[in-house]
């Protein structure tokens, strides 16, 4: 079976469909952004890609932070929804009845019903044609406690985290191993008697 070409593109998927929180308190806005990942471990960097014409653009363009807020199957309506309506014209939290978070170390609302929210603090802006990418240093990690594991560790397994892919929206599947688990020794057995 042969491969079909097709002309450059973005088909780089699946990738995580989040809500990006950016404002004060007062005045705050929510955009859905799919063009959003790591670039750095340390220090801790992320990006989010925004058309300038959007209108959360010129907020995070002013304010130099912005939080990137995780989606789950029970947010898909309002990630949907925030990604179609424009800030100019709605508010956001208050249609798709969203509540406002106080964040640490950024103005920026987080949102209370995602079960992680990523403080950013934008570190430089480039402008790569039809989006400009803001890069950002991570302030902090807000995860909700609910998915906390008894030794302390986020189980990422009962959010339901939902993905992008060319157009829809997808809920993540099981786990199916472990980085590493490919070369991991295995566990001897013990007789047993």
């Amino acid at each position: 079976m042969a491969k079909v070409t097709w002309k450059p593109g973005t088909f780089l998927y699946p990738l995580p469909a989040v809500m990006v929180s950016c404002g004060n308190m007062e005045k705050s806005n929510i955009i859905t952004v799919a063009w959003t990942g790591i670039l750095n471990t340390n220090p801790a960097t992320v990006y989010i890609s925004v058309r300038p014409t959007r209108y959360s653009y010129e907020i995070i363009k002013k304010s130099g932070e912005f939080v990137i807020n995780l989606t789950t199957k029970e947010l898909a309506r309002a990630t949907d929804w925030c990604g179609v309506k424009t800030g100019a014209k709605v508010d956001k939290f208050k249609e798709m009845k969203l509540h406002k978070e106080k964040a640490n170390f950024v103005q920026c609302p987080m949102i209370k019903e995602s079960p992680v929210s990523v403080e950013c603090k934008v570190r430089e802006i480039k402008e790569l044609g039809s989006h400009h990418m803001f890069i950002a240093d991570v302030l902090a990690i807000n995860a909700d406690e609910k998915y906390i594991d008894e030794k302390g560790g986020f189980d990422i397994s009962k959010c339901d985290l939902i993905a992008y892919s060319n157009g829809h929206y997808y809920s993540l599947g099981k786990k199916i191993g472990k980085f590493g688990f490919s070369v991991q020794k295995k566990k001897k057995m013990g007789k047993k008697h």
